[in-house]
């Protein structure tokens, strides 16, 4: 397939503001980007990443996203608890970035209403269920306290399998992956409490924690706790995540009807 009829997968970049130290002018510069693993993934699957800016005028946002064919929401920092009506709850609610949220609310919001393929990640599918009406557990520890370890960030290595996960046999995640079980890494302190609207549980660890949500009827929504971008080595299930994303979007590039599992 030549590279100008690949389908389009829009990745939404993290935001970091950088001091000088170098100097005396005390000035900073802000940083735009994701991690690579995630577009090599995309790429390795036969798409074309796009890194979509925050900070768009609406217009301009909406622009990008009708020369989409697919979304992909990656791993970060907290989601603000007052775009679910909450106030937060202890010091470990923190890397909130407001314009992060807005722009990957609105987009998951618009993907779902366009039947959009769209994958979403760790904070992605956290993203999602907020976008969708849902809420979070701000912070297990504090919260589920006979919760499993989840958040094995600086401790293991990023492709550590922390826990199992157990699909729901029927749902399109468990045909994708081939699997009704499998074991995931885990790098997470908040996790999904009462599900959005449109979406169905299709994971959850043996702690009962969400661990994958999709909309049923979608051409392809879905989203998982855990970051299948460190596991696709070694010809890991976990690529089949990006492959049916990619393969979705190119057939939603030619509208396509969606498949049906």
């Amino acid at each position: 397939m030549q590279a100008a009829t690949l389908p389009l997968i829009g990745v939404i970049a993290d935001h970091k503001t950088l001091h000088n130290t170098t100097d005396r002018s005390d000035s900073a510069r802000t940083f735009v980007g994701v991690f690579r693993t995630y577009l090599d993934c995309l790429t390795a699957a036969g798409a074309l990443p796009v890194v979509v800016p925050l900070d768009l005028s609406p217009a301009s946002l909406r622009g990008i996203f009708d020369r989409l064919d697919g979304l992909l929401l990656t791993g970060g920092g907290d989601i603000d608890p007052a775009l679910y009506g909450a106030e937060p709850l202890n010091s470990t609610v923190r890397e909130i970035r407001i314009s992060r949220d807005q722009t990957e609310i609105q987009m998951s919001q618009w993907a779902a209403e366009s039947d959009m393929p769209l994958l979403g990640i760790c904070r992605g599918h956290q993203v999602v269920n907020v976008a969708l009406g849902g809420d979070l557990y701000m912070d297990i520890p504090a919260q589920i306290p006979d919760a499993l370890t989840h958040d094995t960030h600086g401790i293991q290595p990023l492709d550590y399998l922390a826990h199992r996960v157990t699909l729901a046999p029927e749902s399109k995640l468990a045909a994708i992956l081939g699997a009704t079980a499998v074991e995931t890494n885990s790098r997470h302190h908040q996790a999904v409490r009462k599900i959005g609207d449109r979406l169905a549980v299709t994971g959850q660890a043996d702690d009962g924690i969400i661990e994958a949500l999709e909309i049923p009827d979608a051409r392809y929504f879905i989203s998982v706790q855990w970051h299948p971008e460190n596991l696709c080595a070694n010809g890991s299930p976990m690529t089949a995540l990006f492959t049916g994303l990619t393969a979705a979007a190119a057939a939603y590039h030619d509208r396509q009807p969606p498949e049906r599992t």
